[in-house]
């Protein structure tokens, strides 16, 4: 017998030895700079230490989650850059958007290339509606939907502030327009009609003539469509001319960074958010790593870790990474996630969670029972 040289011997070796898997490329998409890099946080943090939990468990079908962190800003223009980043660089799964702004321009680009995208923050129904609408397959959140929070907050509103005077703004953006529609809609059919309905824009800093505007108007209640920055200053600035009216808002105010920015100003202001997922028994665990890390794992960060649990159980049932495998596998089941129970609708959507009411007190909030 010939005997192989040894660069052809080292090659035969190569190719009759067990391939090692390759990773499965994953990715957390959201605004880690800029005005709204609070969410961000949550959600890097969130998606990192699922990537993290899931590899030191034996990852995905034997495979590692390997983690990308894409930066949007919540800029629609940079959300459709980093989306096709995404797509050039092999991603199959995009834990993200958090703006519904940027999650629905990006959601185009996932679906030209076949890669999932289940948000855990974008709340706009036509993120989902939309891609329902155009056939996607690839289109998912694990939060609730405007039009179910804007049903809580509309409701509520006509029921506690009954004959007086409530003014409803919005930010001009996908999701704050989007959410002041919904509330006001349903505040409306509780029988309730606003005294004034106003647009700001989502980079004002100075809100006077708009606070002197609702004084004259002898308005009791602020409903804001939009972020938690712009609510802050809102509030701080309304103490400061006098107006005292509590201003209420979504889910974007689910960060302490709106009590750093009102400080007392923002007792009793109110946000409707799901049930807190950090006193669900499934997600104790979870919480008990991240506070060992010295990091609370508020608002989305938990969502965003369930996002991941979702992705990695549905590989493993569809025992494939491919798109079509996996979709058909998250609409087939439902998945144990830190967030509770998860299974998703015909068009993407979580079933649940309800929303309900929280109160800021003493730097905290408070769900109103």
């Amino acid at each position: 017998m010939k005997q192989l040289a040894a660069p052809l011997l080292f090659a035969a070796v190569l190719a009759a030895a067990p391939a090692w898997a390759d990773d499965i490329k994953v990715a957390i998409v959201g605004p880690i700079t800029g005005e709204y890099a609070a969410f961000g946080e949550q959600m890097r943090r969130g998606a990192d230490m699922a990537v993290k939990d899931i590899d030191a468990k034996g990852g995905v079908l034997g495979q590692p989650l390997k983690l990308s962190v894409g930066d949007d800003a919540c800029d629609p223009k940079q959300a459709v850059a980093v989306a096709n980043k995404m797509a050039n660089d092999g991603v199959l799964f995009v834990d993200g958007h958090y703006c519904s702004g940027s999650s629905i321009p990006a959601s185009a680009v996932y679906a030209d290339n076949g890669i999932l995208q289940i948000s855990p923050a974008s709340t706009n129904p036509a993120f989902t509606d939309d891609a329902f609408k155009k056939g996607w397959n690839n289109i998912f959140r694990v939060c609730g939907r405007d039009d179910a929070q804007g049903r809580v907050a509309g409701q509520y509103i006509a029921a506690h502030y009954k004959g007086k005077a409530v003014a409803i703004l919005d930010d001009k953006s996908a999701y704050g327009a989007g959410l002041a529609a919904e509330t006001k809609k349903a505040m409306n059919a509780a029988g309730l009609k606003e005294a004034m309905y106003e647009s700001t824009n989502a980079d004002d800093k100075d809100f006077s003539a708009l606070i002197s505007k609702m004084k004259e108007a002898h308005v009791a209640l602020i409903y804001l469509g939009g972020y938690h920055t712009e609510a802050g200053l809102l509030v701080r600035q309304a103490r400061e001319q006098g107006l005292n009216a509590p201003l209420m808002a979504g889910d974007a105010l689910a960060t302490d960074e709106f009590w750093t920015i009102t400080g007392p100003a923002g007792e009793g202001s109110l946000m409707t958010f799901p049930p807190e997922p950090r006193n669900m028994p499934t997600a104790q665990a979870v919480v008990k790593e991240f506070r060992a890390q010295g990091f609370e794992p508020e608002g989305y960060t938990l969502f965003t870790y369930a996002a991941m649990q979702v992705y990695a159980q549905a590989v493993a049932l569809a025992k494939s990474d491919k798109l079509d495998d996996v979709a058909k596998a998250m609409h087939a089941n439902k998945f144990d996630t830190v967030i509770g129970t998860v299974g998703f609708d015909q068009k993407g959507d979580v079933v649940g969670p309800n929303y309900v009411v929280y109160t800021w007190h003493n730097g905290q909030r408070v769900e109103l029972k």
